[in-house]
Formats: structure tokens, sequence, C-alpha cells
């Protein structure tokens, strides 16, 4: 609390008629400031401070207000202030969501500051994406941070640095392509090419860093946007109101002015999903993490510009989860280890190495793994898996020494690849053995 009082102090003796404003003020002489990220399935995890409260958000430039997601878990502490009720909506097939806005909260980013920062804070406790990313999540955060600063993304090694616009100097680079931005309620938009059916269509595409997928694109039959012949439908994510499921394909090329990437994965989501998204009509579909993060990128909502320059991941074949799995860390489970914490009477020191005669035992609770989606006809619903079962093992390993990411790769392996899972169904150990398949390469 001291040291939300000492910023608070410094802020109000600091520029205070820009941050009476609305506006995020970096508080250090350089007016720039780096900010490590963790990425996590494709997003952007940055720490964050509502209040005082330590918190982790998404960095979304899809997203024009900032909210904070299950609400009720952490209101005691947050003290949101001004509050009045809303409803909001967005992608997903559910009914619009209950919120509090409220006004004069102060929000904190590594060195940039806001005393002023509105908040959407939702009710509902199904809108709650920590599971699903297995580390603890609380809201999302775009256009308020992006509208103050040039954003410098670089994936690779996995920090963002904000600088005052005014003070931001841009270096040459050959190597880059600089893409101008459009905007649409404060939400950017570029132009790209991509390649369906061997035809050429230009679309126009929201920059979405809180997507996980590599490319969106809305069916448009009179513009030549449609499935291909190889597709199968899936879960693709969660909206602001529910589950979104679509068709997954794959197109020969997407161009970014000179850059072009081959063979990019792509989700054309159910028209059920996209009511309340597509009021931009000339909006063709969103370009999100998986291809974003082939890129080091500098955003600069200041001169409505985004320049690209390839990084290490730009070659890297696009690939998805050949399971049919979808899985969350939404349980624990009890996990019985040998304790060596004490020796028994029973034991021995010999050449000073325990000679355990007796070994005792300890329960701790460790992370489950629970089924949550499930594809159909996919390698996992053959093999008679089934949704809620919780991973005990995967290839004869307990997946307590996995994360959730670690074993979401696993899935996203080499097609052929044999994966052996032991699940708990309704109290009963089960064996399932499945392959690996790639429904683009039959």
């Amino acid at each position: 609390m001291k040291q939300f009082i000492w910023f608070l102090l410094f802020a109000c003796c600091f520029q205070t008629a820009a941050l009476s404003q609305s506006k995020f003020v970096i508080q250090n002489k350089k007016e720039s400031d780096k900010i490590r990220f963790k990425l996590i399935n494709n997003l952007i995890i940055i720490p964050v401070e509502i209040n005082g409260v330590a918190l982790s958000f998404i960095l979304d430039t899809g997203v024009n207000k900032t909210i904070i997601f299950n609400f009720l878990n952490i209101s005691d502490s947050l003290q949101i202030r001004n509050t009045e009720t809303i409803f909001l909506r967005g992608l997903g097939e559910g009914e619009a969501v209950k919120a509090l806005r409220s006004t004069r909260n102060f929000s904190k980013i590594g060195d940039a500051i806001n005393l002023d920062q509105e908040l959407y804070a939702v009710y509902s406790a199904h809108l709650d994406f920590a599971p699903r990313l297995g580390i603890p999540l609380h809201g999302i955060i775009g256009y308020d941070l992006f509208k103050d600063f040039v954003v410098e993304i670089n994936y690779v090694s996995k920090y963002i640095r904000l600088t005052n616009p005014k003070v931001y100097k841009y270096k040459s680079c050959r190597s880059c392509e600089i893409l101008p931005m459009e905007f649409y309620k404060n939400k950017p938009y570029i132009y790209a090419d991509v390649n369906i059916r061997n035809k050429q269509i230009p679309v126009k595409l929201l920059i979405d860093s809180g997507g996980s997928d590599a490319l969106w694109l809305f069916q448009e039959d009179s513009l030549g946007i449609e499935v291909g012949d190889m597709f199968f439908d899936d879960f693709l994510g969660h909206g602001l109101t529910g589950s979104v499921y679509g068709k997954r394909s794959r197109i020969s090329e997407v161009s970014l002015n000179s850059f072009t990437l081959e063979d990019v994965n792509v989700s054309f989501p159910n028209s059920e999903s996209l009511i309340y998204v597509k009021q931009h009509k000339d909006r063709n579909g969103s370009v999100a993490g998986e291809l974003l993060k082939r890129f080091n990128l500098i955003v600069d909502y200041s001169s409505k510009t985004m320049t690209l320059k390839k990084n290490k991941y730009f070659k890297t074949p696009f690939s998805y989860n050949k399971s049919g799995i979808e899985l969350a860390q939404n349980t624990l489970r009890l996990s019985k280890e040998k304790n060596y914490d004490h020796l028994s009477q029973n034991d021995f020191m010999e050449n000073n190495t325990a000679i355990i005669l007796n070994p005792k035992y300890k329960l701790t609770l460790k992370p489950a793994y629970s089924i949550v989606e499930l594809r159909k006809d996919s390698p996992a619903d053959r093999a008679g898996l089934k949704l809620n079962d919780v991973l005990l093992t995967i290839n004869n390993r307990s997946t307590d020494r996995y994360t959730l990411q670690e074993i979401t790769h696993i899935f996203y392996g080499k097609a052929g690849q044999r994966i052996k899972l032991e699940v708990e169904r309704a109290g009963v150990v089960l064996d399932f053995v499945f392959y690996l398949e790639d429904v683009f390469k039959p």
C-alpha cells in the first residue's frame, strides 16, 4: 500500500495535465521503458498493476476497451471505483455479459502510469481464460496503451518497449516493410493479399495480437473467400460472449507487401459467432498471433503505421493440434510421492547413501489437465477418449511433470507420432493409444 501511495503522489507532481486525460505517461527521463512478457499460445501476457494489485493481462491490438475477467475472484482486493452496470458483446454465440464500467482507476505497466484508467469488470464466471492457458490471467488491454506510445514487440526476445511518440526515432531498415493502418472504432486494420484456389484476393484484416491462430477469414463467395477442399470442423477459441467454432483449413499464400508466407493455416469462424463483430462491413478477417510472431513489430498508432521485420520464426512451418484434444488446467489431483525428508529407524546410511527400507509417502496436490474440447472424428475421439477425462500420464510420463503448454506442444507433433494416454474417468483408470494425423496431408 505504501508503494502505491508513493507512485500516486509522485505522479500527481509530474505531468499532471497529461495524466488527467486518461493517458499513460512514462515516469523516467528517457520516456521509454522495456517490459518483459510471456508468450503463451501465441499470446503476449504482460504484468499490469490496477489500484496497486499485481495482475496479468493479454496485450491485444484487437480490443478498444480494457477488460478485467473473473472479477468476482479478485473484487475484494481490486476495489474499482465510480462504477455503473453495462452489458458487453463480442465474439461468441452466447448472450451479452454483465460488466461494471469503472473510471478513475490507477494503472501501471512498467514505468508507464495512468491515473484515470477506465475499466470494464466482467461478472461472468465462465469468462476465465486462465485454465486454457495454464497460468493466471486477469484481463486484456489494447487501445488504451497503444494510443499513447510507439510499441515495439520483440517476439524472439519476449519484450515490448513503450516510447513516447515525440521522442521515438526510427532506425533505417532496408529489410523492413511499413504497412499503413486504418482505424475503425479505435481498432487497427491492414491490407494484405491471400491466395485461395490460385486466385490472388485483396483483404482487409484486423490486427489481432489477442488471437492465437494465424489467420481468420470471413467466408464471402462473391469475393472468392471460401473454404478449400481440405478442412475440418473445430473449436476455434473463446470470445467475450462464448465459444467460437468453425472450419480450419490452409491456403497457399499470404502476402504483406513483399513478405510472403506459404502454406498458412486459416480458420473460417461460423457466421453465428460473427454477428456482433462484422459491423465494419469492409473487414474480411483477422491476422493474429501465430502469423504476427514471425515478425518483430513497431506499432505506431500516432503515425498509423506498423513496421514488420522478419525474425527467426518466419520460416517455421505452420502447425496445429493433430490430436483433436483441447485441455484445461481447471482441477487439482492428489499425487502419492515418496517422502525422504525423514528416515525411519529401519533406514540406515552406508557410505553417505541413504538405504530406504521402509519408505514413507506423502500426498501432494498437483495440477490436473482435463479434456474440455474433443474434435469429432479426430484421432483421440476415435480412440475412445471423452470430455472431462483427466490425464494422468502421457507416453508413460506423469502429466504433473509438464506444463499445459508442454503437453499441447506434444499434440502439435509430426503426423504418425504415437500418443499413449492414461486417464481417469469417474474414478476408473483407463489407457488409450492413438496416432497424430495431418488432415491436410492424407
